[in-house]
């Protein structure tokens, strides 16, 4: 598999716009909405009527369809795709830079969007393509184990009765749809475990309330319960069928589109906090030396070459996951591999440049020590460090989950 590692000439303006929204909107606000958590950042409002403009000029843009319905050229044989998937990732990773907070407040740009483009029927991408969805798997009896999903949704005629409790749902208060991951046949295991597109505003659907976090505290971060909730049986994402061999993989799919976009989210942050780690070490007098080996410099330099050599690795992970996605190719195990170095990499730099930087890493005068506070989340949400290794483990040696727990 050959890909060329400069990025294709149609994705830059998507880069360019996305770049300039980070610096232009959420860098300078980054620090008033950390301050106001929960608070709603109405600058948002205005990068919604932009990413409208973007689907309506053919690109990437708002909703689940912005990476489904590009106009598809016929490709000659051997000809790679550069598609949906690269250009979310390459959009979240700048906006990103500016704030990962308000790219998870984004409308239309929620990990549901996501879902909904990895398992939507091309006729359900008529109704749900351009919503703005929120995604709840996460409930109080488990965490990292989405098979353990509890919470129910029973067919009652033409519609779905759905009862349970999810906890840490990213935008679950804002998005105006919920995709909830529920079973449909408790006896049947995980492979009867699909997901649904619930409207917030709906009867049976009840915020109970916004949780209060280390970091991203920008985004709304909710628990929701779900009490005799009746949507149609059309909401069912994908197929209805309980296919015991197929098993989990239907709504699995959906972590292959999402682990590449919180990779880039990562590597945003930590494009981030190495910039301004940088440029307080170049003002220090701190020199960067490539062409000299680690142990003859500075000890600040030698220490600023590693964190870029693993940002360099996570980024061209995340490239390759993404790109994969976009040519078809089963990229179940590169997703989880880009997602955990991302993860571990955002964290190690952050944190690191919070150290190099002294009492200025440590004060609100820089972004340094939010940068490190939003970091975790990006090792946990979409499978925690130790659930991407078990993914990837399982992968290369062949197990199934069964076989490998």
């Amino acid at each position: 598999m050959a890909i060329n590692l400069e990025l294709p000439k149609k994705l830059l303006v998507t880069v360019d716009q996305a770049h300039q929204a980070a610096a232009n909107i959420f860098r300078p606000v980054s620090r008033k909405y950390d301050l106001r958590e929960h608070d709603y950042p109405i600058e948002l409002d205005t990068l919604a009527s932009l990413y409208d403009g973007l689907t309506e000029t053919g690109q990437a843009g708002a909703g689940a369809d912005g990476g489904r319905k590009q106009p598809q050229k016929e490709l000659p044989e051997g000809a790679v795709a550069n598609g949906g998937n690269m250009a979310a990732c390459l959009n979240v990773l700048e906006t990103s830079w500016g704030d990962v907070g308000l790219v998870l407040s984004m409308p239309y740009q929620g990990l549901g969007n996501a879902a909904i483009s990895a398992v939507a029927t091309d006729e359900q991408l008529e109704s749900f393509g351009k919503v703005w969805a929120a995604m709840a798997i996460t409930e109080p009896g488990f965490g990292s184990d989405s098979a353990a999903v509890s919470t129910t949704a029973v067919l009652d005629g033409d519609e779905y009765v759905i009862n349970g409790e999810k906890i840490y749902v990213t935008a679950g208060s804002r998005a105006t749809h919920i995709v909830v991951w529920a079973t449909v046949d408790k006896s049947a295991g995980r492979a009867a475990i699909k997901s649904f597109v619930v409207p917030r505003e709906h009867p049976g659907v009840t915020i109970e309330r916004l949780e209060h976090k280390l970091g991203i505290k920008v985004s709304d971060t909710a628990q929701i319960r779900f009490e005799n909730c009746r949507i149609p049986k059309e909401n069912l994402l994908g197929s209805p069928e309980v296919d015991t061999k197929k098993g989990f993989g239907g709504v699995m799919q959906t972590f292959d589109n999402t682990r590449p976009m919180v990779a880039a989210m990562a590597v945003g942050v930590t494009r981030a906090a190495l910039e301004e780690i940088r440029r307080l070490l170049e003002e220090a007098g701190v020199e960067i030396d490539y062409d000299k080996p680690a142990q003859s410099q500075h000890a600040a330099a030698a220490e600023f070459i590693r964190l870029e050599s693993d940002f360099e690795g996570a980024y061209l992970l995340m490239l390759r996951a993404a790109w994969m996605a976009d040519n078809k190719e089963p990229n179940s195990k590169e997703a989880s591999m880009s997602k955990a170095k991302a993860g571990r990499t955002v964290v190690d730099v952050t944190t690191r440049a919070v150290e190099l930087a002294g009492t200025l890493g440590y004060s609100e005068h820089l972004l340094l020590e939010k940068w490190a506070r939003d970091s975790k989340i990006l090792d946990i949400f979409e499978g925690t460090q130790q659930i991407q290794n078990l993914v990837i483990a399982r992968r290369v040696l062949n197990k199934t989950s069964a076989e490998l727990k």
